[in-house]
């Protein structure tokens, strides 16, 4: 690590469960959407994922994992948790429920354990990069590890 640069919680977190990641940092860079990111990052745009929090009618939020330059199918989301129906949360309401911000949102180290699903395509690749919890960092790692720190399932979420 470079001296401006600083571990985040999502680091903190993996590094006590003994879990191997590669740590990325674009801080320094104009790049704000997923695939401004992956391409600062020569990452292909399929391997780098954002993280949706969801509120359903019933009152229930739900995170979603997705690459980078799809778009969440709010009904296929919703199927995938058993729900009828589920809306992107608000950003404002963001912070205090996860302890993330928008553009920030990690699904490894939420203020609380919420159901999480990433979209299948993680599977197929040997890593994937994720938000390290803070704007400018990423963290690459393998699904099979992530699935150690963040339980979820897989589905076809996404378009």
């Amino acid at each position: 690590m470079k001296k401006n640069e600083q571990k985040t919680n999502v680091m903190r977190l993996l590094d006590q469960a003994k879990i191997p990641y590669t740590y990325h940092c674009y801080a320094d860079t104009d790049a704000i959407s997923g695939v401004e990111v992956a391409a600062v990052l020569k990452q292909p745009p399929e391997r780098v994922f954002k993280t949706l929090v969801t509120v359903a009618k019933s009152g229930a939020h739900y995170v979603f994992v997705i690459p980078c330059a799809m778009e969440l199918q709010l009904k296929k989301a919703a199927a995938a948790v058993g729900e009828k129906a589920i809306e992107m949360l608000k950003a404002k309401e963001l912070l205090p429920l996860t302890g993330y911000i928008h553009g920030g949102c990690s699904p490894v180290g939420m203020k609380k354990p919420f159901r999480t699903v990433v979209h299948e395509t993680a599977k197929e690749y040997p890593t994937i990069c994720v938000s390290a919890g803070k704007i400018g960092y990423q963290v690459e790692l393998s699904p099979a590890d992530l699935q150690k720190a963040v339980k979820f399932t897989y589905a076809d979420i996404a378009e």
